[in-house]
This record gives C-alpha cells, structure tokens and sequence, in this order.
C-alpha cells in the first residue's frame, strides 16, 4: 500500500511551485540565473514522491507566519494609568506621602471606607506620657486626681508611669529602645497630645460595670411619700449589688460635684477633691499592706544556702465542703472539672 499523502502541504507546495513558475526572477546582466526553472515534470515528479524529494525540485521557502504588530498602547490600559496617576496627583498624594498623622481612606478616625461603624481609638503620644508621670512622680498628685484632670483612665495611668520607670531604667542600662517602631506605630493611629486643645475628652473615665443582677425587669411596690434613691434601687436587685456611686472608680467626683453646685470656690472644691483622692489611695495601699504583712506572718522560710524553703499555714475548712474552694491548696493551678467522673452529683441539690 503506498504511504499517504498529505494533501494540505502538497498543493500548498504546489502552489508556490507554481508562482515562482509563472513570475520567474529576471537574471541580472552579466550574471547567470541562480534559481532553476519549474516545469510541470518536475512539480508532477516532486509531488508524487513527497517523502523523497528528487534533486531537480524547485527550491521555495516556507512563509513565516508573522501577527499584527503596533506600537500604540491599549486604550484600556492607558485610561487605567490616567486615572490612577490623577488620582495620586490629587487626593492620593497624601496616601504617598503622609503628613505624620493618620490618613485613613474613610477619613476621620475610620480605617475601613465599607464599615462606617468602626472608629479607631486614640494613643497616648510621648509628650502625654511624660506629662502624666511628672504630675504623678514629680508633683505628688493622686491617681484618681491625675485621671480625673487629663481624663485618662487610672488604670491607663498606672500603666505608663510603670511602663517610664522601665524606660528610665533601662536607658540607665544601656539598653536600646524601640524608638522607631514607637514612632511607627504612631503615624498610623490617632494619638493626643493632652494639651487640652482637643474637642473630646481621651476616654471615658467612669465607665461602671453592669451586672447581670440588674439587667432584668423588675417592679417593686413603694409609698409614693418615700425618698427612693440609687442605693434602694440596688438593694432591691440584691443584697450585694452596689449603687453606681459606689461602684464609680472615682466616686470623689460626686463630692465636687456637690460643692460646685452648692457654690463653693472651684479653688476651694479642688483642694477638697485632692485631699480626698489622697486619702483614698493611702486607705488602699494601708489595706494592701496590712495583707501583704498578714501573708508574711503567716509563712515559714528556711533558707538552706542554696533555696529558700517557704511554708505556709493552710486550714482544711478553706478548701469548702466540696474541696473545690478557691481558698484551697492548689487552686492557684487549676481544678479539674468533675463533668466525666461517675458517681457525682452533677445537677442542683437547692434552690437559692
């Protein structure tokens, strides 16, 4: 059987064959033709054997195949590369080169254009925190009074002015700070200054704690010709439930309050405020004391050379009835739950 022939590649042969044929190459003058003369014997005799051509063929080469080429860009991309280059000029310069504050794309404090509800929460700068621990180290005034002046939380003030006894300790050390990552991390959030120039006081400062107790709806039937004031409303929620005034981390506000509205010197009330806020730190930290001291009492030490030995007076009643008391040795690491242990009272034995 003869091999196949592939008809698409002969004739497309056959066809050059046959132009070059038609419209031969005029030989120079004076020069012999290179390229040799077709004939129909030839094209006939190189088309039957494809697999072996003979060497009176035509020589042609194959055109290349070649695409469209132009030197103008997309208009797509171009109009892309505009926007984006009117937009850098405009509004997306400050996104390039911030200012040193924050330059969020939903403006204002809101990191996030697509939830509005989000507001990113201001920083103490370094100033701040140099002037919270110079009213607090070098002029003597109270937490609560520290607090209550700048409205900055106690506990926030606590914070920083151990957080700059560290500091100062560790430049006394030789030890390297974090200098650049704090300046980082400040051009990205909204800090203060605490100069007093800012429209909103920093944060909140008597936020109270809301308990479970008093979330419920509850009427409590009284003579109209009785005084009920926040301390009856707790009291009807609970025993242990406090009023708002007593569960305020500043309660000697109230009390400046009070004279202010009463028409005492604002010099005067302040003095007053002071004194009280001292009063009441020096109460906590006598009561702090006096445990700590208790506790001391109440250990042994043996101090070997090597270790030191403490043991400690532990009464069996402090573990509770069920030796499950927070009171009991070992409860500082952990007490295991008894859900998967047979032979256990799992369900309430009274109502209380």
């Amino acid at each position: 059987m003869p091999p196949r022939i592939r008809s698409s590649q002969v004739l497309h042969r056959a066809e050059s064959s046959l132009l070059q044929c038609i419209n031969p190459t005029a030989p120079a003058a004076g020069r012999p033709s290179s390229t040799p003369s077709c004939s129909p014997s030839i094209l006939l005799s190189s088309s039957t054997s494809p697999r072996q051509p003979s060497s009176q063929c035509c020589a042609f080469q194959r055109p290349q195949q070649t695409s469209s080429f132009s030197s103008t860009a997309s208009r797509d991309l171009n109009k892309a590369q505009r926007n984006f280059w009117g937009w850098m000029r405009s509004y997306g310069r400050k996104h390039r080169d911030p200012t040193g504050r924050t330059n969020y794309l939903g403006g204002g404090s809101n990191p996030f254009p697509n939830n509005k509800e989000f507001k990113s929460q201001p920083v103490l700068s370094e100033a701040a925190r140099s002037v919270i621990y110079d009213a607090v180290m070098k002029e003597g005034l109270p937490l609560k009074a520290v607090s209550a002046k700048y409205n900055v939380d106690m506990r926030r003030v606590a914070a920083v002015v151990r957080m700059k006894e560290i500091e100062k300790k560790w430049v006394k050390e030789g030890k390297p700070l974090a200098r650049p990552y704090a300046k980082a991390v400040q051009t990205m959030l909204p800090y203060s200054n605490l100069t007093g120039e800012e429209s909103e006081p920093f944060e909140p400062i008597n936020d109270i704690h809301v308990h479970s107790y008093t979330m419920q709806q509850l009427f409590l039937p009284t003579s109209e010709s009785r005084h009920f004031t926040r301390q009856d409303a707790a009291k009807a929620f609970g025993e242990h439930i406090l009023a708002p005034d007593e569960k305020m981390r500043i309660p000697e506000l109230i009390a400046f309050e009070k004279d202010v509205v009463a028409g005492v010197a604002n010099e005067d009330a302040e003095a007053n405020f002071f004194k009280a806020t001292a009063a009441s730190e020096r109460a906590i930290a006598d009561k702090h004391l006096a445990l700590a001291q208790r506790d001391e009492n109440n250990k042994t030490r043996v101090d070997s050379g090597r270790f030191e030995f403490r043991f400690e007076r532990i009464s069996v009643d402090s573990a509770g009835h069920d030796g499950r008391a927070r009171r009991g040795v070992g409860w500082r690491y952990g007490v295991p739950f008894n859900d998967r242990r047979r032979a256990v009272v799992k369900i309430p034995t009274k109502v209380e």
